[in-house]
């Protein structure tokens, strides 16, 4: 009877153990069920984030590239589209070669129609300054009389033609002499001068208002100053009271 009453006890512990541990567990597990639940509920300081977005490649063709003739020689570009390795050293107005390349977007192609990026160009080792006055533009100025005496100059900002290649600025400041036109006639002018000089149409013409009411109240100065206006007219020395040429 005894020997049968251990076994039990011993079960009996085995049992309030695995209980304490089962217990245990759940509170356990309670806890941190209750620690999660607190943590959703109160999911503490949010950080705010900022989206940056991102630099869009840049898709705008080059103004250049609207001088640039596409798939067209390499060597006959303009001097806009390509980049030169150029030598200052090399002697003036001497035939030179120079080491060159496309710009950026600019597609050309060689002799066998091959598309091409490097290549060698030919030209006169000159400054763009001293090119001929062919081979460049340069601004006009209205505001200078182009009859006198030392001829006047103004200062004119030139820029090199397109399809030539020269040495340092394509654009550069030069002194020109004035060389305009209003649109007054030699020929007219002349001719007012002999048949209607007396009366002062010919520096009527030429817009000298004054001079033109002198003559036809003194009916040419009694033909004196009709002559001297006829010579004077005639070698070009009286010209249009705006300072410009005759056409």
């Amino acid at each position: 009877m005894a020997g049968g009453v251990r076994p039990l006890r011993g079960l009996r512990a085995v049992c309030r153990v695995l209980l304490f541990i089962s217990q245990f567990c759940i509170l356990s597990g309670g806890e941190q069920s209750q620690a999660l639940a607190q943590s959703i509920k109160d999911p503490g300081p949010t950080r705010a984030f900022t989206v940056v977005p991102r630099a869009a490649e840049s898709t705008e063709i080059p103004p250049y590239v609207m001088k640039c003739p596409s798939n067209g020689l390499c060597s006959r570009l303009p001097a806009d589209c390509i980049d030169c390795t150029t030598n200052f050293s090399c002697v003036y107005g001497k035939p030179v070669t120079f080491d060159c390349a496309v710009k950026p977007s600019v597609t050309c192609v060689d002799q066998d129609f091959k598309s091409q990026k490097n290549f060698i160009i030919n030209m006169t080792c000159r400054f763009c300054w001293q090119l001929p006055e062919t081979d460049y533009e340069c601004t006009n100025s209205t505001s200078c009389m182009t009859v006198s005496c030392p001829r006047q100059r103004y200062p004119a900002n030139c820029t090199v033609r397109d399809h030539v290649h020269c040495l340092g600025n394509r654009t550069f400041p030069k002194m020109l002499y004035c060389n305009w036109t209003g649109g007054y006639k030699w020929s007219t002018a002349l001719a007012l001068s002999i048949t209607l000089g007396g009366f002062g149409a010919d520096r009527f013409y030429l817009g000298q208002w004054r001079e033109g009411l002198g003559k036809l109240f003194s009916f040419g100065g009694l033909g004196i100053w009709t002559l001297i206006d006829v010579l004077l007219i005639g070698v070009g020395y009286v010209g249009p009271a705006d300072g410009s040429l005759y056409i």
